[in-house]
């Protein structure tokens, strides 16, 4: 099961606030697997209606699917009101409908209280966003309703591998320094248990170079991706105990540059036509798991 991430919803609302003046300098990470996850609708059919980025940030995956699919609505949701690309203003409105070249809406809404009508949405997107949701199973099922049959959910999410080499650098604290992920397989069987029909998972493991630690933690912080833990320490991280943590980091330095890897979960799944049940009143879904890349 997708259990409880441990996630101050406030904390993480303040840190990604803060993080919107820098967020397209920093979004390296989020554009190449925004690309990534285009290419994996090259071979999908989806029936009329709107598309939804759900937890759209300040608009960088809107565009890219602006440019996908030209004749649809497309709305993009995020429940930071900082991050959105026209924040509601009229004449930032007419430069964003320009730059997305179509219809296109951004609201701040809950991930769990989505302003969509039930069945209007075809697809369903989420680009780097379900690992920030304080309850992602909530998330899914808002994403089921929007839906209309036939439709798809199209995700990316941080796995449990991300920033490895970060948590064996804290050591025994790296339970309360760094963010626990969800697996892929607890997030495929979410998706069965929510209602989706035939998920698929897979995963790539992408390492980013950094000079040092401190830009590492400055790239993460731009991105609003702070540690948000309800159990994170609440002082002021010692020199000491950091000097301590970087020392470990830098036994890991290859060709110059730290690595810190990323280790990206993607999923689709389909809301069916209708429910699929047996003759006892138990679902039965086919599930496909494809394997890493």
């Amino acid at each position: 099961m997708v259990s409880d991430p441990g996630i101050d919803a406030r904390q993480l609302r303040r840190a990604r606030e803060r993080a919107a003046p820098q967020y397209g300098r920093a979004a390296v990470l989020p554009r190449e697997v925004a690309a990534r996850m285009l290419g994996r609708l090259d071979v999908v059919r989806l029936p009329p209606g709107a598309v939804a980025d759900l937890g759209c940030g300040t608009g960088e995956g809107l565009r890219l699917l602006a440019q996908r699919f030209r004749d649809r609505l497309l709305v993009g949701t995020d429940e930071v009101p900082g991050l959105l690309p026209r924040c509601h203003r009229p004449a930032l409105e007419r430069l964003w409908q320009r730059m997305v070249g179509g219809a296109s809406h951004a609201v701040a809404a809950h991930p769990h209280r989505l302003p969509l009508r039930p069945g209007s949405v075809a697809l369903a997107w989420s680009n780097l966003a379900l690992h920030a949701f304080e309850h992602p199973a909530e998330a899914l099922r808002e994403a089921l309703l929007a839906l209309r049959p036939g439709g798809l959910l199209s995700f990316s999410t941080l796995g449990p591998d991300t920033l490895r080499e970060l948590r064996a650098s804290w050591g025994p604290q790296a339970g309360v320094r760094v963010h626990a992920f969800t697996d892929m397989h607890d997030l495929g069987d979410a998706l069965v248990r929510t209602g989706f029909a035939d998920p698929v998972m897979d995963m790539d493991l992408i390492t980013l170079t950094f000079d040092t630690v401190e830009a590492l933690a400055g790239e993460l912080r731009h991105l609003g991706w702070s540690n948000a833990s309800r159990a994170r320490p609440r002082e002021l991280t010692s020199p000491g105990r950091w000097r301590a943590m970087a020392l470990q980091y830098e036994q890991l330095r290859d060709g110059g540059r730290l690595p810190a890897s990323f280790e990206i979960v993607y999923g689709h799944a389909w809301k069916p036509e209708q429910p699929r049940r047996t003759a006892g009143g138990v679902d039965v879904v086919r599930i496909h798991r494809r394997a890493p890349t």
